[in-house]
């Protein structure tokens, strides 16, 4: 059975290298950070196990793609969660990265800034800015990619739900209001995973609230960042996953942007799990059904 199990290991590690190739953690800037300050970069690494780390109080933002060997067209950002005060950079990051590349999927890992108001001048819109920015990025470059402009979306876990729902409901505003870049930053579909998507008492994590816009956030600011208030028409297709026990995201905020979605005439699938409750990244253990298959295939019927 050992042997069996390594055997197995080695094939899948096989198979990703045949299939996929990543890059280099880069840059998302070329030049100054929009709204940082210049201080001391405060990040720090907790390896919690094997390809687990936690990356808090990032202020130098990063995109780190995954490249499949025969290219779909088809581009992910994936938002990693983390409560707005880091990044579960390969429970929800690196390693869905590599399970889509082998689908023929780009995807762009993004390690966005912990919003901080020693690092941000506004901190509320530096996550926002960062998503922007990667999408931007990944829409320029689409050529080089292989990747077809018009078939790039979002994906996030948790908090990262939050930042990408932000991203598919706050697309018409540029968040940097000194970039003078006209490329859309619109994504064309967006995967939330047991997201944060109200900041409503009754619904939000008050964890995320909390760090994207302090302790005191007034009415004004609650509803501009609940997103389900700010679904329009023209928001993306949009495909959730939660479960019913989840006991630090209420599965309250999928259901609330479900339904947002069908008020609003925008195609959008879920699946509700029973059990499972948060952050169990790629694996529900509770169930034999596989919630990225289910993606893929979501993905598959996009037009």
């Amino acid at each position: 059975m050992v042997h069996m199990k390594k055997t197995v290991t080695i094939w899948l590690i096989l198979a990703w290298y045949l299939t996929a190739s990543a890059q280099d953690e880069m840059p998302l800037y070329s030049g100054k950070i929009p709204n940082s300050r210049d201080v001391a970069h405060p990040e720090k690494v907790d390896n919690w196990g094997p390809r687990d780390r936690f990356i808090r109080d990032t202020s130098i933002p990063t995109i780190t793609a995954y490249l499949p060997k025969n290219p779909n067209g088809k581009a992910i950002v994936i938002c990693p969660g983390g409560g707005y005060s880091g990044v579960a950079i390969d429970k929800e990051g690196l390693l869905v990265a590599e399970i889509l590349a082998q689908d023929s999927i780009a995807a762009f890992v993004l390690k966005y800034r912990r919003p901080m108001d020693i690092t941000n001048v506004d901190k509320s819109l530096a996550p926002l800015q960062d998503a922007q920015q990667a999408i931007r990025y990944v829409r320029k470059n689409a050529s080089k990619y292989g990747i077809d402009p018009q078939k790039i979306g979002i994906m996030g876990f948790s908090a990262g739900g939050h930042l990408a729902s932000s991203a598919a409901t706050h697309f018409y505003k540029i968040a940097d209001s000194n970039e003078l870049d006209t490329t859309s930053v619109r994504p064309d579909f967006v995967v939330l995973i047991y997201p944060v998507i109200s900041f409503t008492d009754e619904l939000t994590h008050m964890g995320s609230r909390s760090n994207l816009l302090g302790e005191q956030a007034n009415e004004a600011e609650v509803l501009k960042w609940s997103n389900e208030e700010q679904v329009r028409p023209d928001a993306p297709p949009a495909f959730l996953i939660h479960t019913a026990d989840d006991e630090v995201v209420s599965v309250g905020n999928s259901i609330a942007y479900y339904q947002a979605c069908l008020e609003n005439g925008v195609p959008v699938e879920m699946h509700l799990y029973p059990y499972g409750g948060h952050g169990f990244g790629m694996f529900n253990k509770t169930t034999q059904d596989d919630w990225m298959g289910r993606l893929k295939n979501w993905l598959k019927g996009l037009k």
